[in-house]
């Protein structure tokens, strides 16, 4: 991005986002860290890995060695009702959603937007590793995978609208993982050597199921798991304890290794069933957002990711809807699960996504 004179950084205390502050303010950039708080005592009743006053005494930290000013917004609210509730809804309605997909979505490139806009902002700058780029064939801007394709975060910024692409910056998107880190030790960061974020940001040391119970205060009652012809094969022990895939921790003696085929929230059934029933050619998409084309016309042939480190697999796109896509598989992917994410992807530039129905 070119003649950015103002900018805001988003900095969740790490070392990416550091190090993506640094170079802007290296270039003559006036820039303003800015840190989400996310998490507050009555969002979530389990201590969560990151978003937490540490981290956010990190960013301002790095801000002051840096000389620039550091805010904080509380988007904890905005947090809770887009992405916590989200992840627990999907879980009770059998689905096994993506909560930062969600968090990308509503908060860092909604909100935070919103927030740029009101500070006279030209941009909003993230460590995520990704790159944009400008296609002047088409008027569109594109969203394209990181030089480090092992840290690689397209799958999760697919949803980002043609105008929040317009104002979005990478700094990271052409630098490798170890670069990130030696430019931190060099300038002396307090978190360079801070173990990057892993898994869901609000859940610590505990599984998802306990999570959500402890959230709701609910206790889920016991079902039955069963056959693909409907036959009881024992008791399950509450449907958010289970995801499509799943063969371990079943609680069943079985003459045979099942797994889960399906998640009935309706009839509070679990489906079992052979390996080789996980794996399907075809899926339904809702809640497309297309970046590289206006729309699918006809067939489209890309490749297609059905989770965040899955493999892509060869695929035809056919836009059956304004706001659905019917994707067919050349060879048959394993587990594909309602909730989660599928991002389609023409060589390094993301086409676009949706979310599995």
């Amino acid at each position: 991005m070119k003649n950015i004179k103002k900018a805001i950084i988003a900095m969740s205390g790490g070392v990416d986002s550091s190090v993506a502050a640094m170079l802007l303010t290296n270039k003559g950039v006036e820039c303003i860290g800015v840190t989400m708080k996310l998490i507050s005592d009555d969002t979530v009743k389990i201590s969560p890995s990151c978003c937490t006053d540490k981290d956010i005494e990190d960013a301002a930290s790095v801000c002051k060695s840096l000389g620039i000013e550091h805010r904080i917004f509380n988007f904890s609210s905005n947090f809770k009702e887009k992405v916590v509730d989200n992840f627990v809804r999907c879980y009770e309605n059998g689905m096994t959603p993506n909560p930062c997909v969600q968090c990308n979505r509503h908060l860092k490139f909604d909100k935070l937007f919103s927030e740029a806009e009101q500070l006279g902002a030209d941009c909003v700058v993230t460590g995520h590793y990704a790159r944009v780029e400008y296609n002047e064939e088409n008027g569109r801007y594109l969203l394209k995978k990181a030089k480090d394709l092992s840290k690689d975060q397209t799958y999760v910024l697919y949803s980002l609208s043609q105008k929040q692409l317009s104002r979005a910056y990478f700094p990271l998107g052409d630098m490798d993982k170890s670069e990130v880190r030696n430019v931190a030790l060099e300038n002396g960061f307090i978190n360079a050597d801070k173990k990057d974020s892993q898994d869901i940001c609000f859940i610590k040391d505990c599984k998802y199921f306990e999570f959500i119970e402890s959230y709701t205060g609910k206790s889920y009652p016991e079902g039955n798991f069963v056959d693909t012809d409907g036959n009881v094969l024992g008791k399950h022990k509450g449907i958010i304890r289970y995801t499509v895939g799943q063969g371990k921790k079943l609680g069943l003696i079985l003459p045979e290794p099942l797994y889960v085929l399906d998640v009935d929230s309706v009839s509070n059934t679990v489906v079992l069933g052979k390996s080789e029933q996980l794996y399907k050619t075809e899926l339904t998409a809702k809640n497309i957002n297309l970046i590289s084309v206006p729309e699918i016309v006809g067939e489209m042939r890309v490749k297609a990711k059905i989770r965040y480190r899955q493999t892509e697999a060869d695929a035809t796109l056919i836009q059956t809807e304004a706001d659905e896509i019917k994707v067919i598989f050349d060879e048959p992917q394993r587990a594909i699960t309602r909730g989660q994410a599928v991002v389609f992807y023409d060589g390094e530039t993301v086409v676009g996504g949706g979310t599995i129905v």
